[in-house]
């Protein structure tokens, strides 16, 4: 039996635009013609048809569609294993997306509202990339500390804000200071800075061991705006990015060396 593009189009679910594409990349080119010229789909082809709709819900460019139809000896089956994979990993993703998604929610649903006035107040020139949060919130998807940091972030009153925001300007402000005289990344001053973001962090968001710090410092050497929400790029200086990490990373070595002396002293 044979069957017009119309008729195909409309029990197929596809336009008849499509299925001219279909057919001149390749993929399903009609077995007949009517009298009149006009193209014919068979049995066969409306099978063949099934197939294409079927890997294209799965995902597959048309380029891979051709190549496992066009090739008999093709492995279909690897080719679906390995689509598999990939919509797991892609379902994985959507899930820890929206995993972020809904601590965002919680964080804007906590009542703390600001002014645009308030908001300068408090949080100053630093400001809060959607698209940072998002990728951070991905990478540290199964962490403990990032979940336990959304929720405290959560419960932050106004007050809170302005007195955690406070002593980051304060912060900064020995930061840069260091920095301009010139102070080694892995001297006294810097790693007690270094220290005192450590334990910033621990105070207001989660506990913040030295590994778990030195990944943070890694981060404002390969993200800016991970940086920009420690210094905004107005107050920030070439190099200084590389200079907290380093502190940090110094700071870290200084517990390990002490957590050391201390276990032979007993």
């Amino acid at each position: 039996m044979s069957y017009s593009v119309g008729q195909v189009s409309a029990f197929a679910g596809v336009t008849v635009r499509t299925l001219h594409h279909y057919d001149k990349a390749g993929l399903l080119s009609p077995s007949g013609r009517s009298h009149a010229g006009y193209r014919l789909y068979s049995d066969a082809d409306l099978a063949r048809l099934q197939q294409i709709l079927f890997y294209r819900e799965l995902g597959f460019a048309l380029e891979e569609i051709v190549v496992i139809l066009r090739d008999p000896q093709a492995n279909a089956l690897e080719h679906l294993r390995s689509r598999q994979r990939r919509l797991s990993e892609e379902i994985a993703r959507l899930q820890q997306l929206a995993e972020v998604a809904e601590r965002a929610i919680e964080v804007q649903q906590t009542g703390v509202s600001l002014s645009p006035q308030e908001r300068f107040e408090v949080f100053g020139e630093i400001t809060f990339d959607l698209s940072y949060a998002t990728q951070a919130g991905l990478k540290w998807a199964h962490s403990e500390g990032q979940r336990e940091a959304m929720a405290r972030a959560a419960a932050h009153t106004k007050e809170d804000w302005r007195q955690l925001m406070g002593e980051a300007t304060a912060w900064r402000a020995e930061l840069l200071a260091a920095f301009d005289e010139e102070e080694p990344s892995d001297g006294e001053r810097a790693m007690d800075l270094a220290e005192e973001h450590r334990l910033h962090v621990s105070r207001w968001f989660t506990s913040c061991p030295p590994d778990m710090h030195r990944r943070i410092a890694d981060d404002f050497v390969a993200d800016p705006r991970a940086f920009a929400l420690v210094v905004p790029p107005a107050q920030q200086r070439p190099g200084l990015a590389a200079y907290t990490c380093r502190a940090v990373h110094a700071n870290a070595a200084r517990h390990t060396s002490r957590r050391t002396e201390s276990q032979e002293d007993r």
